[in-house]
């Protein structure tokens, strides 16, 4: 993500290695599987995170993990401005 003086970078190429990374995500005191939803969420643009999300489903990760307050990634992305791409590819692992 791009700050102050960092400049925004949004050609960047995201190869299968880079995207199955997220998933060796190690959580600080919250479930593993919601941990990495929420990196991969904030880390990646939505066509990125799509293809994590089959990988994340094919290692047989949880979806519907939740924070240490009982929130799912989807709970809390529901109110967001761009959250609302991101719940559609919930949507097509029902």
């Amino acid at each position: 993500m791009a700050g102050p003086s960092q400049p925004q970078v949004t050609d960047e190429v995201w190869d299968d290695d880079r995207v199955k990374s997220f998933l060796d995500l190690e959580p600080h005191g919250e479930n593993a599987d919601f941990h990495v939803l929420l990196k991969a969420y904030r880390g990646m643009r939505v066509e990125d995170f799509d293809r994590f999300l089959v990988f994340f489903t094919d290692a047989g990760r949880n979806l519907d993990a939740k924070d240490p307050h009982g929130r799912t990634l989807w709970s809390i992305i529901e109110n967001h401005r761009q959250g609302a791409d991101f719940i559609v590819l919930r949507k097509k692992y029902n």
